[in-house]
């Protein structure tokens, strides 16, 4: 008889909304998940370790009253999962033992027998002053500091808070969910003895791209949230350490906060236009207009190979081409030593990087123009135009390389080693990412990533595909991306002025907001 399988269940904290605060460990458990229960505060990027074949069930509470679950639903779910025998990620935001309820379905999995652990998570109240530029405790202010919970009932009988000995026996007092009962706890703090020109912040979403923090004072915070339209979820912070945020404030000064951002490059290259733009205080938003399959046919690359002593030059136009050939030269049981007595020339730096992946050093590189053209000028005055050339590269792409070394005698044999597919079925989607929340830029870094991009939004006519992208801007990542965006009647608004690489693409967008 097969012995059932025993489930566990990991209470992991997710920290509270940037998801590169999450732990080390809880990272390492969400890619081992075969369920994962997780909260509205818990940052969907998470999700993103999780298997494909996992289980995604959500359970979020939201500040305005709107449950998918109730917390015995939940607990319920938790027991079921683990008596099926599966390994359960509960994911919770911030700490789940601080007014996370993580105690009371840890209560319930004892009850039941279930096996389980937890994992601390990063609280709201430290990030959220620290993201604001809040040292919750500082030598010359404040020795303590004091966590509350800010929505207890007002029209409770008796208050389970000390409100007498919390307004002037702790330094520093932060609220969770607080905003709802705001005017209820400063006139509390104010009526048991807090001065009424105590500093106060208020910082919603805190550590995330929507983050925004109010200051004010005991007197007059209300006030100042109502003006700004405060909403929940959000922290509030009372005590002179407030004050310091002046001249400690970091996250804010970020270029790009606030900042929504589609990148339409394929998951896999992604990640560092991302990673650079989510630096900069920049929601990304990944939305992949382009696919990279293999070419229909491997034979004009493999014939090439086959004949690789008859060329002077291999030319490498983008990242993606060296992956793919050296991908099909794997195949073939070959490496880098098949390319002995080649020449090697690179469109531009981050294409040369690449190669040092795979032992190789490009010999000549464009010193200005990192476009095929400016790679073909640049072998054409350095005496190679003659030459004949190998040139891997998309099943489509610009003939502008080939043709200005036909054009100087050279012989060119163009070899597909990739193709890019339209993705099929986000249609709709696409539409619906660039209404709300709106977008306010969206990045191409080739000509195919935009061509796809307009495919996929399907105007139909002009003034439709400028309706579409009232209030965006669009940036290209250089000349020839840039004519492609122009040739369907729209403007560029960004676009480095000669390093067409993914850094100089992102300084080119922060240099038009800091403008």
């Amino acid at each position: 008889m097969k012995e059932r399988k025993i489930g566990k269940v990991y209470l992991v904290g997710a920290g509270p909304g940037d998801p590169g605060l999450i732990t080390v460990k809880g990272q390492a458990l969400l890619k081992r998940a075969e369920v994962v229960v997780y909260d509205y505060l818990a940052s969907k990027k998470l999700l993103m370790h999780v298997p494909a074949e996992a289980e995604l069930i959500y359970v979020g509470k939201r500040g305005d009253g709107v449950h998918a679950q109730s917390q015995e639903a939940i607990n319920q779910i938790l027991v079921e999962q683990a008596q099926a025998g599966k390994t359960v990620i509960r994911l919770k935001g911030g700490d789940p033992f601080i007014f996370g309820r993580g105690g009371e379905e840890i209560e319930e999995l004892a009850q039941h027998g279930i096996e389980f652990e937890i994992v601390p998570g990063v609280t709201a109240a430290s990030a959220a002053a620290t993201y604001a530029g809040i040292p919750i405790t500082h030598r010359r202010h404040t020795a303590t500091v004091a966590f509350v919970t800010g929505h207890e009932d007002p029209t409770k009988e008796n208050s389970s808070i000390r409100w007498d000995k919390l307004a002037t026996g702790v330094g520093t007092i932060v609220f969770y969910m607080g905003i709802k009962n705001l005017p209820n706890i400063t006139e509390r703090l104010i009526r048991h003895g807090r001065a009424p020109e105590t500093p106060v912040a208020v910082i919603r979403w805190a550590s995330t791209p929507a983050h925004r923090t109010v200051t004010g004072t005991l007197a007059n915070i209300v006030e100042v949230v109502r003006q700004a339209d405060i909403r929940p979820p959000a922290v509030i912070v009372v005590g002179e350490v407030v004050s310091l945020r002046d001249t400690i404030n970091w996250f804010e000064k970020r270029p790009l906060l606030g900042k929504r951002i589609m990148v339409t490059r394929t998951r896999e290259q992604a990640s560092e236009l991302v990673t650079l733009l989510e630096e900069q205080g920049a929601d990304c938003v990944e939305f992949s207009t382009i696919s990279l399959q293999p070419p229909p046919s491997w034979q004009p690359l493999d014939s090439a190979v086959d004949a690789l002593a008859g060329f002077d030059w291999l030319l490498f136009t983008s990242i993606n081409a060296i992956r793919f050939f050296f991908k099909r030269l794997d195949e073939r049981q070959l490496d880098a030593r098949a390319l002995a007595g080649v020449k090697i020339a690179a469109v531009g730096a981050a294409t040369a990087q690449e190669l040092s992946h795979y032992g190789l050093k490009a010999n000549l590189i464009p010193e200005r123009e990192f476009t095929g053209e400016g790679l073909a000028q640049a072998l054409i005055a350095k005496g190679h135009g003659h030459g004949h050339f190998l040139l891997p590269r998309a099943l489509k792409a610009n003939e502008a390389l080939a043709g200005l070394l036909t054009q100087a005698g050279g012989q060119v044999t163009i070899a597909p080693v990739y193709q890019n597919v339209r993705p099929q079925g986000r249609e709709e989607a696409l539409r619906q990412e660039l209404k709300a929340p709106a977008i306010d830029l969206v990045t191409f870094t080739s000509s195919s990533t935009f061509t796809n991009f307009l495919h996929m939004l399907n105007p139909k006519d002009d003034q439709e595909l400028r309706q579409l992208l009232t209030g965006v801007r669009l940036a290209a990542i250089g000349p020839v991306t840039a004519k492609t965006i122009q040739a369907a009647g729209l403007e560029v608004d960004v676009q480095p002025e000669s390093d067409y690489s993914i850094p100089a693409l992102v300084a080119a967008i922060i240099e038009s907001y800091t403008r």
